[in-house]
């Protein structure tokens, strides 16, 4: 990377990723963009279980690492984990990536369905596509927040949809870095920003919206190498007026990091 500086939005992997891009010979410029704050209620936790008890679930999906430890860590308090297991091995279990797939698997749960590359909402519903959902109840562990496109299509196959929140997306508490990022790209001072998420992008441009600079940070950000760590981020970037150079293709950090030194290798030598 030759000591390009890279914007960083990311916030729970932060570490990791600015210790990828100085491994490349790159400068992580760290400005997250993202909160993940608890939203889960033990009480509503304890009352779903004993709906589901009443009415099993046909089919229940993993979304996230993140929301499938929270769960568990709750129905730990509760003393209601040995429940959720047997819950779980009577209905079909889908884990939508890697990382809902390893909690799972450190709580013995067998995965009947894991949704392939690049993890979004439309391999989850492949994974699902010989399954009758009909009259059905489908149990959705919720991310930051509610899979509208997801629930949807559930809902068009028939099925009912009952979600369980267990954390919720929110701005960071401290906006001077973003306030901070904003300048630097306003000054020519970076040369890449790395996108880890669709909410990075749109709490980004919601910050940006406070101060009317919504149009000059898009022209910013287009003048700099966007990258992107999969489809739905650039879906989400694409809406939102930025040109996504690049995406990175497994969606992990890692292969995104090595993306980016490609790229800004390439940028070098046409310089």
């Amino acid at each position: 990377m030759n000591g390009a500086k890279i914007a960083l939005l990311e916030n729970r992997a932060a570490d990791q990723l600015a210790n990828l891009i100085r491994r490349y010979g790159g400068q992580p410029f760290c400005a997250p963009a993202l909160a993940e704050t608890p939203d889960i209620d033990a009480a509503h936790i304890s009352s779903l279980l004993q709906d589901w008890k009443i009415r099993p679930a046909k089919v229940v999906i993993f979304q996230t690492g993140v929301g499938a430890k929270a769960l568990f860590e709750t129905t730990d308090v509760l003393g209601l984990t040995e429940l959720v297991l047997r819950l779980l091995s009577e209905s079909l279990v889908v884990a939508r990536g890697p990382k809902p797939t390893a909690v799972l698997r450190s709580r013995n749960v067998r995965i009947d369905r894991c949704a392939k590359e690049p993890y979004t909402s439309a391999e989850v519903l492949d994974a699902l596509a010989s399954v009758a959902l009909k009259g059905e109840r489908v149990i959705v562990q919720r991310y930051g927040e509610p899979n509208v496109e997801l629930d949807k299509r559930l809902q068009a196959r028939g099925a009912t949809v009952i979600e369980i929140p267990t954390y919720r997306w929110a701005m960071p508490a401290n906006t001077q870095p973003l306030a901070e990022l904003m300048e630097a790209l306003a000054g020519g001072e970076i040369d890449a920003v790395a996108f880890t998420s669709a909410v990075q992008a749109r709490n980004l441009f919601a910050f940006a919206e406070r101060f009317n600079r919504t149009e000059s940070l898009g022209n910013d950000l287009n003048k700099t190498l966007v990258a992107s760590i999969g489809p739905v981020c650039t879906r989400m970037l694409e809406k939102l007026g930025v040109g996504v150079r690049l995406e990175a293709h497994p969606p992990k950090l890692g292969p995104l990091v090595q993306a980016l030194d490609r790229a800004l290798s390439e940028i070098g030598r046409v310089e």
